[in-house]
Order: C-alpha cells, then structure tokens, then sequence
C-alpha cells in the first residue's frame, strides 16, 4: 500500500507498508521467480528487484492504474518484470505451473492512491459511490447500497464490517434511499453517522465502507481462492508472505498456515498418533505476525492495522 500524489511523482513515492518486513522475510531469495500478487505502485517489487538481482517478477493488478504506474517505475528492472492485468485468483494457478516460483507476495490493502482519488468512490469525500479496484468490473458500491435488499445489507454489515448494529444501519439505508438514491460516498458516510459511532480518530463509516469494498472487489472471495490454489499446487520451497488489514482477513490467512503446518491430523479424540505424522505442507516463519514498527506508525498512521504472516513450504525432501 504505497501513497503519492500523481502518476507523475515517480521520484518521491511513498514507503511501502512493511516494507523492512517484507524484506526480511524474502531474504534466503537468490534466483527464481517472485510473484507478487497485488503490484500496487511497486514499493515492495522494486525494492525486491534492487536487492535480489537474479531475481524475476511477475506482478499481478485488476487496476490498469496501478499498472501503468508500475511499468515506468519498474523501467530500470524491465527485463526480469512482466506485469499481467487481472486478479490473481485467476492468473495464479497456471504461473505457478509455468515458472520456478520461489516466492508469493500479496498486499491486500487498498492503495493510497485509490483511497485518495476522490474520483474512485474509496474515500468518505468522494462525490461518486464506486470502490471497484478493477474499474472494468460490473458491480460497483451504488449498486450494493442502493440495489441490495434490506436483509443482504444487514448480512453484509454484519459478517464484513462486524457492525454490531448491522439492522439499524441497514434499515436508515434502505429509508433514505427510498427517496432518492444515495449518489455519493459522501452522503452514505454522512448517513452512517447517524447510527454508527468512531472509536478515537476512527472515521464512523469505517466499517462500514469496508463491508461494501469487501462486497464490490470479492476480497474475501479472492484470498480464500489464493488459498486455495496454494494448498493445491504447494510450490516447492516457495516463501509466502501475505498482508493483511483487518481480523476477517488475517484469520482466513493465520487458519490457513496453521493448517499447513501441522504435522499429525489425526482427529483430537485419537489416543495416539495413527496418521504418520507426516502431514506438514511447510512452516510457519514466525509463529506472530509482524507489525509496524513505532517509526512507520508515525509516517504512516494507515500501517495501524497492518500484519504480516510468513510460510515456507517444504522441499520434496524437507518432509
């Protein structure tokens, strides 16, 4: 999640999240190919690329924003760079059946460019309701906010923003939009003040916004299918290193390496250990997420909730 101000200020973008971290994590790289899953504006790829020269990139992005930035940012690298333009729930699979992966980055965070662009609906100032990370996709947030019923609303507040009044806040949704519809993201934030209250520098809506943005792009859907494929393909000595920013997602991510590292599967009740014990796709690089440093936290208050959880999978011959 990297922040400038234009396409054009190249020079100065902002840090990464994480990015010491990330580093870290991905240091035993020599040669091979990194995937990294949610290019953004490129702070964590260049900063790969500049420290493991042998190594190549595929960077993955729904939005052709984003893209098109990171084509001229990663200008220097362009012969170890190949970007694709799509989600990596579909792209994914069959890269790592074409190329020798030895690492998987993915940021699920939203852009700071998106968020500060009024004009993509991310922000509570925004004049339009639209929050699509891919701008080509059909669902956009005025169409969940004023196209979903009342009970779908209520589901989505609860299970996506864990929204203790979800009914309430859906109820004032589908009130107000009976007459006229809510245009703005700008509106809906004001609305949401109504019935939802901030905790410290907490924006009201927060949650809120972050239940629709769920809803539009798929989040949750997306990570459950990157998931999914990994379990399946277990990319032979690969490093997965995965960011998340909020419980829904770290707990889909912390369940899913737990998992992956456990050795006997045996059913709780069992008495002994029947299955061999064998059963580990990997290990965990660090049994707690990392965090932001106290120094990020003060340049960048938006790392708050930021985690990162580290996987190794095992070698053929590491089991």
């Amino acid at each position: 999640m990297s922040t400038h101000s234009s396409k054009t200020s190249l020079q100065t973008p902002h840090i990464p999240v994480l990015l010491p971290e990330v580093m870290e994590s991905f240091s035993s790289l020599d040669e091979g190919v990194l995937i990294d899953c949610t290019l953004g504006y490129a702070g964590h790829s260049s900063a790969l690329l500049e420290a493991h020269p042998k190594l190549k990139l595929i960077g993955i992005d729904r939005d052709p924003e984003a893209l098109e930035f990171s084509a001229q940012r990663l200008a220097p690298y362009r012969d170890r760079v190949r970007l694709e333009h799509g989600s990596f729930s579909e792209r994914l699979p069959s890269l790592i059946d074409q190329e020798p992966v030895v690492g998987i980055l993915a940021d699920f965070g939203v852009s700071s460019l998106q968020l500060d662009k009024k004009e993509r609906g991310f922000s509570f100032a925004s004049e339009n309701l639209d929050m699509r990370m891919n701008p080509e996709a059909p669902l956009r947030a005025y169409d969940v906010v004023n196209g979903y019923p009342l009970e779908r609303l209520e589901y989505l507040f609860r299970e996506y923003g864990e929204i203790r009044p979800a009914g309430a806040l859906a109820a004032a949704i589908v009130k107000a939009r009976a007459n006229a519809p809510i245009s703005s993201a700008q509106e809906l934030a004001e609305l949401a003040k109504t019935v939802l209250r901030g905790k410290g520098k907490t924006h009201p809506a927060t949650q809120m916004f972050q239940a629709i943005r769920i809803e539009v792009n798929d989040e949750l859907g997306e990570i459950e299918r990157l998931l999914d494929t990994l379990e399946a393909k277990r990319p032979a000595g690969a490093i997965v290193s995965l960011i998340t920013f909020h419980s829904l997602e770290d707990r889909l991510v912390k369940n899913r390496f737990r998992a992956w590292s456990q050795k006997c599967i045996c059913p709780p009740e069992a008495i002994r250990c029947t299955c061999g014990g064998n059963h580990a796709l990997g290990e965990m690089l660090s049994r707690k997420p990392r965090s932001a440093s106290k120094e990020e936290l003060r340049s960048n208050p938006r790392s708050r909730s930021a985690k990162l959880r580290s996987f190794r999978f095992y070698e053929g011959a590491d089991r």
